[in-house]
């Protein structure tokens, strides 16, 4: 971290990071399948990660009350390109984040994104079992991850941070919030950095240029191992009358501490 990234440090930024539940010919027209926002401070040397939960349901801009993982879909659906400005909107409006860039990939963006780091190592915190896991064909398969630090492929992770049925969204979004620090902290290595922009540009969809990713580099490198997280569990939730919706109360102080 130079001198100068100290005395004058880059504005802080928030990054949207969005996982598709896309097969076949769907492309960009789908639901999501997971939603992080990544702040990078680098005036406080600070890594921030959220994670709202695909069946919270929020006032999407145009539609009215909606799951969030709709968002994409229905901008996509209405006309193509215009799936990330509404999620982008629906996160505004309703959590008070501003959003600067994005990521979307669907699950093969995911695993050659894992892939071209070399993998990544997981301390999995007990036995998760999965006997329906799904498969792309629309079939299941049974899945076990044992506990203790394990390497993974991009494959690997994938199903580690899909799997749900051992317990809920909820744990499973804590387990991709483990696989994203793991994964940045292989990304920091510059050995890695020519298969990441090979995939960058060939495999995941982002708004991010190789100048952004120079800027929150320093930061995640000083911060790696110690990145503050939230996932928006049931301490985080309110009953409403078509499902969970957020409660803004308690999620504000993380929001106002780490995002604004």
């Amino acid at each position: 971290m130079t001198l100068g990234y100290l005395l004058i440090p880059p504005p802080a930024m928030n990054i949207l990071v969005v996982g598709m539940d896309s097969r076949g010919n769907e492309g960009a027209v789908a639901r999501t399948d997971s939603i992080m926002v990544v702040n990078v401070s680098p005036d406080r040397t600070k890594v921030s990660i959220l994670s709202i939960p695909r069946g919270l349901w929020v006032n999407v801009p145009g539609y009215g009350s909606q799951m969030i993982n709709t968002a994409n879909f229905l901008g996509e659906a209405n006309q193509r390109g215009t799936g990330i400005p509404l999620l982008k909107q629906t996160i505004e409006s309703n959590f008070g984040i501003r959003i600067d860039h994005y990521v979307r990939m669907d699950f093969a963006g995911f695993v050659d994104m894992v892939n071209a780091v070399g993998g990544v190592d997981i301390d999995v915190p007990r036995v998760i079992e999965d006997f329906s896991y799904p498969t792309p064909d629309y079939g299941t398969i049974q899945i076990r991850f044992e506990p203790g630090w394990q390497w993974m492929d991009g494959e690997r992770a994938l199903i580690y941070a899909r799997t749900r049925h051992s317990d809920d969204d909820y744990r499973r979004a804590e387990r991709q919030q483990q696989v994203l620090s793991a994964f940045v902290g292989r990304a920091l290595n510059p050995l890695t950095w020519g298969n990441l922009l090979v995939v960058l540009n060939q495999s995941v969809e982002t708004d991010l240029n190789v100048f952004d990713l120079m800027t929150v580099a320093p930061t995640a490198v000083f911060s790696s191992g110690r990145y503050n997280q939230l996932v928006i569990d049931r301490d985080y939730i309110l009953a409403g009358t078509s499902g969970p919706v957020p409660n803004y109360n308690a999620i504000a102080p993380f929001i106002t501490e780490n995002f604004q």
